[in-house]
């Protein structure tokens, strides 16, 4: 059984994803790391009885090292970042395969700023016939990291940057489930 740490800003809904597929993957998800103290995802691992900790400038003087720390603590062989808004160090990026989902078909609207909301205005404003989901392992550099896999979709004339959002974001449970299945098949 694989070990999955979590990093996460907000909902955490690539948490969600592997967390209920987990036994079909075979994996276990012993610890949530987030920089937001208010983060949902940080109730739904005390609701889950997985550990969970706080890590950022404010409460630690070497974040990355405290994160380094806690996913060797937990015997972590590949981490996920589930809505992480603070960029991925070397540091972090040499010592864990770590994989993000972004919200586009990369390279297309990813770089720093695009994130969220202003992927799929962006996707909207420029009229794109086709949006989706990258599950990429991460570098240094904002989603330029090797791409393990891509799924898309159909971008419809009358699509808001709210309902694509929508669509990318049941798109994009799948898409992770779908990558860890392989990345998980290939050791």
């Amino acid at each position: 059984m694989k070990s999955i740490g979590i990093l996460a800003s907000h909902n955490g809904s690539g948490f969600d994803a592997l967390y209920t597929k987990s036994a079909e993957l075979n994996i276990q998800i012993p610890v949530i790391i987030s920089n937001n103290p208010d983060a949902k995802v940080l109730q739904k691992a005390k609701e889950n009885n997985i550990d969970n900790f706080i890590i950022n400038a404010k409460t630690s003087k070497n974040p990355d090292k405290e994160i380094e720390e806690i996913l060797k603590k937990y015997n972590c062989e590949y981490v996920f970042l589930s809505g992480y808004m603070k960029k991925i160090s070397p540091f972090l990026t040499q010592n864990f395969s770590i994989l993000n989902s972004h919200p586009s078909l990369l390279p297309k609207y990813g770089g720093s700023g695009m994130y969220g909301r202003f992927v799929h205005e962006a996707v909207i404003k420029n009229n794109e016939n086709k949006s989706g989901v990258t599950i990429h392992f991460v570098n240094e550099n904002y989603d330029e990291g090797e791409v393990l896999l891509q799924k898309e979709l159909a971008v419809k004339k009358d699509d808001t940057p709210e309902s694509l959002e929508n669509k990318v974001k049941a798109l994009e449970k799948e898409a992770i489930v779908e990558a860890f299945k392989k990345l998980l098949l290939s050791c």
